[in-house]
This record gives C-alpha cells, structure tokens and sequence, in this order.
C-alpha cells in the first residue's frame, strides 16, 4: 500500500472512533466523504481542462475544498491522476489545509466543541421533525445528526 493512503485510513479509523465513543455524530464522516467525491471531482475536472487547454479550477477552489474536508479525495486525485503533485507552492498550501482540517477536527472533540455539535445536532434534527413531520428523512437526519455511546 502506498504511503499518502495512510493518513486516510487513520482519518477512517478516527472517524469510526469518534463515532462509536460519541465524540461527533455520523454527520461528520458522512461529510469527509462528500467533500472527498466533490474534491476528487473537481481535481479531474482541472486535469481534463489542463490537457485541453481550457478554464482551470482555480487553485483556491481545491484548496477550500481540502480545507472543507475534502482533503481525502483530493490526496486520491493527486495520485492516481497525477495532477498537483509537482507545484511545491501548491503541496506546501495543501499541507497547511490538510493540518488545518485536522485541527479542526481535533478542536471537535474538546467538550466545548462538542457539546455544541450535540446542541446544534439535536436542535437539527428537532427542526426537520417540526418542518416535514416524522418519516423517513428526518429519521435520517436525526440519526445522522445524533450522538452514539457514552458522551
């Protein structure tokens, strides 16, 4: 297995165990993974444009993207599509996003944080009951949305 797979595969491995000691709500994960597949699209999309000629993805773009979670598929993109991967500028911004990120995600599991996600979560989930009723996409969103285990 290839090295840059790695911080991926402790990212999925994080994320389960915060999800399963009630650290962050399942959101979360479903999230990363979101962000991963516009991430990755988005990198194709540029490579494409790239060998053609045509209108670029704008740097920033990728990189809020990274910023915003998405920094698993875009670590994918860079690798198997071979794109991003020579510009030290880029890689050095692409790291500080990817740090970033994971602060971010780190500062989720301080009890302030998370007893706001829990707040906000259930505040969420309460919301779309009240909006559409009980059925089965609000069951959805509240059990995206809520806690699983102790915390």
């Amino acid at each position: 297995m290839k090295i840059y797979y790695y911080p991926i595969i402790l990212l999925i491995a994080g994320l389960l165990y915060s999800y399963w000691f009630g650290y962050t709500p399942a959101l979360v994960g479903l999230l990363y993974f979101m962000s991963s597949v516009v991430s990755y699209a988005l990198y194709a999309k540029d490579k494409k444009a790239a060998k053609r000629g045509a209108w670029r993805v704008q740097e920033n773009t990728l990189h809020l993207t990274a910023l915003l979670g998405g920094w698993p598929g875009a670590l994918i993109a860079q690798q198997r599509l071979r794109h991003k991967t020579q510009k030290v500028r880029f890689r050095m911004v692409f790291t500080l996003t990817f740090l970033l990120n994971l602060g971010l995600l780190a500062w989720l599991h301080t009890p302030n944080a998370s007893q706001n996600l829990r707040y906000y979560g259930d505040k969420t989930g309460d919301w779309a009951v009240g909006q559409f009723g009980v059925n089965l996409g609000t069951a959805i969103v509240h059990e995206l949305t809520g806690f699983h285990g102790p915390h």
